[in-house]
């Protein structure tokens, strides 16, 4: 296993990345006051807004489905994708019907 190094930038570098941060109004840097005096949003939000949000799924009850990294090719991803929510699983039916599985 190598090492990696971090790449620092050169101050020039630096220069025009806070030039950049000056230069936009609509998204300025915080100084150590606003961090002081910022609050979680739970703490500044309506509940009713927070029990709307997503929340994200437990553990299977009964793990049945390995998590795994696969190469497809973009416009197969694509087309998957694009069928909308659920997608994963229906790549998974394709494969069972592809290899002749039982469902």
């Amino acid at each position: 296993m190598t090492k990696r190094q971090i790449v620092r930038n050169t101050p020039e570098e630096e220069a025009a990345i806070q030039r950049g941060i000056e230069a936009d109004p609509d998204n300025p840097e915080w100084t150590a006051e606003e961090f002081a005096e910022a609050h979680p949003a739970s703490e500044r939000l309506p509940a009713e807004f927070l029990a709307e949000r997503r929340r994200a799924r437990g553990p299977q009850k009964a793990p049945t489905k390995q998590m795994v990294s696969i190469r497809l090719d973009q416009d197969v991803l694509d087309a998957l994708r694009a069928s909308g929510p659920g997608w994963q699983g229906r790549a998974n039916a394709a494969l069972r019907k592809a290899l002749k599985l039982a469902s």
